[in-house]
């Protein structure tokens, strides 16, 4: 059999896609569990109640989840595949292409350069209309210092720029010396920083 039409018979038989509430969904704050408090590459979001919970095997939280509040789709915060569980297979369905953008924003060159004629209101997944890059940051404990300073350096151009060129997947990025020495790996805070200008500028 074709490994992609296995995929999709996969998709077709979730029969739990309405059971999504995207009006509980922020994927804005650090992908930590809610139950074990750890953080790391394997956590996933709850789709229907917007919690993240680590793992997907049984015994981790978020197989417990599944069963214990009958939960059954879930999103991976870093790869952004989607899991049904407890029954564990991927889905693959074109509905969700709306949350896919809100976790991982993406841009083209073409859309980089035409940004700043857009003019255009967007609506995000609560059906709020806002204008890409002219957002409100959430004020956590008095940080409205840090948000005006994000702000500020998400409007410089160049920098803007090379940060939406970028994707959730790039770790590393070209050496530009002529000697043949490995890629630069990005700081785990320039990584953070380029996700929020891609999702400050995006219009999903």
């Amino acid at each position: 059999m074709d490994p992609s039409s296995k995929k999709r018979k996969a998709s077709e038989a979730c029969p739990y896609l309405d059971t999504i509430q995207r009006s509980l969904l922020d994927f804005d704050f650090e992908p930590s569990c809610s139950v074990s408090l750890e953080s790391g590459p394997h956590v996933y979001a709850c789709l229907v109640c917007g919690k993240f919970f680590r793992g997907r095997g049984r015994h981790t939280p978020a197989y417990t989840h599944s069963v214990d509040e009958g939960h059954f789709v879930y999103v991976h915060l870093s790869k952004g595949s989607f899991h049904c569980l407890p029954d564990d297979y991927e889905i693959i369905d074109q509905s969700l292409s709306d949350i896919s953008a809100a976790l991982h924003p993406n841009f083209t060159p073409t859309e980089i350069q035409n940004i700043d004629n857009n003019t255009g209101l967007a609506r995000d997944l609560f059906g709020r209309r806002y204008l890409p890059g002219f957002v409100g940051l959430n004020n956590l404990h008095k940080t409205d210092y840090v948000n005006a300073t994000v702000q500020a350096l998400a409007h410089v151009k160049p920098l803007r720029d090379f940060f939406l060129s970028l994707s959730h997947k790039d770790l590393f990025l070209p050496n530009p010396s002529k000697k043949k020495k490995p890629p630069h790996r990005i700081s785990h805070l320039a990584l953070c920083f380029g996700e929020l200008v891609r999702k400050m500028w995006s219009d999903k």
